[in-house]
């Protein structure tokens, strides 16, 4: 943090346990409405500290929308959710000018991207135009309009969800649209004793209606700043550049994970590890948001699919494979010894 340099140790060391207390607390107050998927909300708050986006692939009615607005109401913030149908326009998302004969004057009346946290339900089957306008919005964090260019309010966080067994009548996002994502979750299915939790705590009430905002906009604003000024070394620098290389060099890919991959990867690295009370990256970060960060952004080829392989093994694959910072180089030195 750029503060931290002129502060006391102790003063620092207070702030961090603040930021970390504030992390948590979100994950905890999650918990309480969605049930046995840590790894899945930790996951989600790291990409809101990282200034992404986030992209739920899952069947219905595993709780992807139960875990937006659980997210928005811990963390404070204002929420919209949005059924991206194909009549959805591109200026429902954005906003439009509305001629008002009173006042003899084009107003602006304001899209669903004027809120903190957007919920794009099934994204896939709206337009290509109205997907575009959506991730245009995402990208610039504003919008124009008729020439007047608005300012998206911050922070801004679209989880966008979609079904991967429907597809009739869909427009599955491009390639070029999914590398918008900072990372892609699937939520599954829970197991037997989380399903009968699940159903006792809605016996008689909505657990999202227990849910207590644990921070606020400025707050939230504070820890992405907080995560921006994680420290990363030389060595974790180049230990990212060389896993996202290896997908471009990997016999079962046919697409490669591209630059904007990288710095998605390094920007959750260091959210991740402000998560775990840290201000500095290590490997085993990078390690823990790899497959989560990049998966979207690969292509398996033919003859992978029909070996049954899946993107997500290929990278696991590729970790493996890759030397870790400091650990391999202290062991090459040896055998050089």
């Amino acid at each position: 943090m750029n503060n931290e340099m002129q502060m006391k140790p102790a003063e620092a060391a207070e702030l961090l346990g603040d930021v970390h207390a504030t992390a948590q607390a979100l994950v905890a107050e999650i918990e309480k409405v969605v049930i046995g998927k840590r790894h899945e909300i930790i996951m989600l708050v790291t990409a809101l500290l990282a200034g992404g986006h986030v992209l739920i692939e899952d069947v219905p009615g595993v709780g992807k929308t139960t875990l937006a607005a659980a997210l928005a109401a811990a963390a404070g913030l204002k929420f919209k959710r949005a059924q991206f149908t194909p009549d959805v326009m591109a200026s429902d998302i954005t906003g439009f000018n509305i001629y008002n004969r009173q006042t003899e004057n084009f107003e602006f009346r304001e899209g669903l991207v004027m809120t903190n946290i957007l919920l794009a339900d099934e994204i896939n089957r709206a337009s290509p135009k109205t997907q575009s306008s959506l991730l245009e919005s995402m990208e610039e964090a504003k919008v124009t309009v008729d020439g007047t260019t608005y300012a998206i309010p911050d922070p801004f966080f679209v989880i966008a969800t979609q079904n991967p067994t429907g597809f009739v009548g869909t427009y599955p996002l491009p390639e070029a649209q999914l590398d918008r994502f900072t990372v892609k979750i699937s939520i599954g299915y829970p197991t037997a004793e989380e399903e009968i939790n699940i159903i006792r705590a809605r016996k008689y009430e909505n657990p999202l209606d227990k849910v207590t905002a644990q921070t606020d906009a400025d707050k939230i604003r504070a820890l992405k700043d907080a995560a921006a000024d994680v420290h990363i070394d030389d060595a974790i620098y180049d230990y990212i550049v060389r896993l996202v290389a290896a997908t471009r060099r990997h016999g079962a890919l046919s697409l490669g994970a591209s630059p904007r991959a990288s710095l998605a990867l390094t920007r959750m690295a260091q959210a991740y590890a402000l998560m775990h009370n840290r201000t500095y990256v290590i490997p085993e970060d990078v390690n823990a948001i790899f497959v989560n960060t990049i998966a979207h952004r690969v292509m398996l080829k033919q003859e992978a699919k029909l070996q049954r392989m899946t993107a997500e093994q290929v990278l696991r694959d590729i970790l493996r494979a890759a030397d870790v910072p400091f650990v391999g180089r202290r062991e090459k030195d040896e055998d050089k010894a």
